[in-house]
C-alpha cells in the first residue's frame, strides 16, 4: 500500500510545474524553458509582441502572438504568471 501511495505521489509531484514564469518580464530563455510547446522562436515572438503592445493583461491575450494558440495557453496555464 505504501509503495503505491508513494508512487502516485511521486508521479503527481513530478508532473507539477517547478515554477511559474512571469510572461511580462521573462527572458526568451526563461520562456522557452518554462513553457511546453514554446521554443526559442515563439519565445522571441512573445517578447516582441510584449514590447510592441505592452504587458499581457490576460492569458487569452497570448493567443494574439503568432504561433501561440489556445491549446498552448491551456497546457501552460499553471506555469504562467501575469504580474
Amino acid at each position: 500500500m505504501f509503495k503505491k501511495t508513494f508512487l502516485l505521489f511521486a508521479i503527481l509531484f513530478v508532473s507539477l510545474p517547478v515554477f511559474a514564469v512571469n510572461i511580462n518580464a521573462a527572458s526568451s530563455k526563461e520562456l522557452a524553458a518554462a513553457l511546453n510547446g514554446v521554443g526559442a522562436s515563439k519565445a522571441e515572438a512573445i517578447i516582441m509582441y510584449r514590447e510592441k503592445h505592452g504587458a499581457f493583461k490576460t492569458l487569452k491575450a497570448l493567443t494574439k502572438v503568432k504561433g501561440i494558440g489556445a491549446a498552448t495557453v491551456d497546457k501552460n496555464r499553471s506555469s504562467i504568471e501575469l504580474k
